[in-house]
């Protein structure tokens, strides 16, 4: 019995010190690369910050008025939905 125990003793120190010693696994060798590559697809343009050119295609107006209704949905909160149920000709709110 005192045999069985010291050889399992030897091998769990001799697979511990041997596990100690292992390189990077392939998890630790790819954290991170899924989301880098979404990122990644999700520009459109990389080399956008290196033209100095303003943007185009957009006039004035329409822009003050995009940026106008952008602010004013700050201003108020939005009224709570309002459900309607009806059962058997009975409608309640």
């Amino acid at each position: 019995m005192e045999k069985r125990f010291w050889l399992f003793t030897g091998m769990m120190a001799l697979f511990l010190a041997s596990s100690a010693c292992a390189g990077p696994s392939r998890l630790e060798l790819d954290f991170g690369t899924s989301a880098k590559l979404s990122k990644f697809n999700q520009i459109h343009n990389p080399e956008a910050g290196k033209n100095p050119e303003p943007v185009t295609g957009f006039d004035g107006e329409a822009a003050q008025a995009t940026m106008d209704r952008y602010q004013k949905d700050f201003e108020k909160p939005a009224p709570p939905p309002t459900y309607m149920m009806t059962i058997g000709g009975i409608t309640s709110k």
